[in-house]
């Protein structure tokens, strides 16, 4: 770190009892340029002084360092690969192997729009599928209240813009502008608090065991310093089953390219260990 970004990391240690080193120094900058902002500061000392004279200033500064957003079908290239290549191709492995389970592990959910995205393209298989199959999805998460939120599976109108309509009347119940995930598509998912750096678990406990085909590790790794990257990427391939797949975001691949892993199509964010 430079002098300034020292300087920033020290703001976020004697406010948050969140280990900051862990974080990207980039991340951290622009996380705190953008709290200068929309707090109407025009600098760093006048944004140091609002935070000793705001409680609920720090409080909002500590919370901007959760990593929670998420979306329905966020990348349509890899969910398109998804649902006419992968999932297929998993199917009919399993419907001749003697454990018929898809077991997939949906890290880091945030309020659960990737796990229900993932339960919506097995049940439209299912649908078009003669031979029966089952899959669990856990997801994980490492903030108790996105996995409060993705139980509940509330979400505004406007969360919904990538969901195909046939899909929404389907899945989701309406009231006003809040649209309800149906029972129906939960029943498959288990939600459950856990942190990726925590180093004395390779999965979820909900899980009981690795043995993951798919896990979903999207729009995490940039944030953090390539030490802590590199944890998560082992506990991600610890937990793959063998020929697993590990999908990231769009903006993750290249990190993934240079640590022993292969994409399985181009440009797809959809990848295997080499």
């Amino acid at each position: 770190m430079n002098k300034a970004e020292e300087h920033i990391a020290d703001i976020y240690m004697q406010y948050s009892e969140v280990n900051v080193a862990r974080y990207d120094d980039t991340f951290l900058k622009n996380t705190l340029q953008k709290r200068i902002e929309e707090s109407g500061c025009g600098s760093v000392d006048e944004y140091l002084l609002l935070l000793t004279r705001n409680e609920l200033e720090s409080k909002i500064l500590v919370d901007s360092l959760q990593i929670s957003y998420s979306s329905f079908f966020r990348n349509p290239l890899t969910y398109n690969i998804l649902g006419k290549l992968i999932l297929p191709g998993l199917i009919d492995q399993k419907i001749n192997s003697k454990n018929n389970q898809i077991r997939i592990w949906s890290a880091a959910c945030a309020a659960g729009q990737e796990a229900y995205s993932i339960a919506m393209l097995f049940e439209e298989l299912r649908k078009c599928n003669v031979n029966n199959h089952c899959y669990q999805i856990f997801a994980t998460d490492r903030d108790e209240n996105q996995i409060n939120m993705a139980k509940k599976g509330h979400y505004h109108v406007s969360a919904l813009d990538n969901v195909g309509l046939k899909m929404v009347n389907k899945w989701f119940r309406r009231l006003g502008e809040i649209y309800t995930v149906k029972t129906e598509l939960k029943k498959h998912i288990e939600f459950s608090v856990f942190d990726l750096l925590d180093t004395t678990l390779s999965s979820p406990p909900s899980s009981i065991f690795g043995g993951f085909d798919i896990i979903f590790c999207a729009n995490v790794l940039f944030y953090y310093k390539a030490p802590f990257r590199k944890i998560i990427m082992n506990k991600m391939a610890g937990a793959m089953a063998r020929g697993g797949f590990l999908i990231t975001g769009e903006t993750e691949r290249e990190i993934l390219l240079s640590n022993n892993f292969r994409e399985v199509y181009p440009r797809s964010a959809i990848f295997c260990l080499k």
